[in-house]
């Protein structure tokens, strides 16, 4: 499912983008150029939106494009306009967020034939001692 919202673009005197999305608490990021600003503007909304749905927060509902005023996010820009960025959050979170990569580790034999024993998932064990390690999740 799409998940679309309001952003505000404003090219920076310096070239660059900045990007900020009214409806979700001034959410901003930027780009260097205005591609490499869309990008970032998916990447933002898709983040955002999939921590939400974690949490089970409620999103606001997106503003209509011509309700948004250009001015009351930013003012010291060259350029501004408003533009709608469309992401299908669950497909890009599995493609950007969740998806897995193979490691090599090293474990000593008696501490793998005891999981083994045990019927230990390692992947698992070290994704969850991992995120406790890091505190996340």
């Amino acid at each position: 499912m799409m998940t679309v919202y309001p952003a505000c673009f404003y090219k920076e005197k310096d070239g660059g983008y900045s990007v900020i999305f009214p409806d979700l608490d001034h959410l901003a990021t930027c780009g260097d150029t205005l591609e490499d600003a869309v990008e970032m503007a998916v990447d933002c909304l898709a983040g955002y939106v999939d921590s939400a749905n974690e949490e089970n927060e409620v999103l606001p509902k997106p503003s209509d494009i011509e309700s948004i005023d250009i001015n009351a996010e930013y003012d010291e820009y060259e350029s501004a306009f408003v533009n709608l960025i469309a992401v299908d959050v669950s497909e890009y979170a599995k493609t950007h967020f969740k998806k897995s990569v193979n490691k090599t580790l090293t474990i000593p034999i008696w501490l793998n034939e005891l999981a083994e024993e045990e019927n230990i998932n390692l992947s698992k064990t070290l994704q969850e001692a991992l995120m406790e390690k890091l505190n996340v999740g």
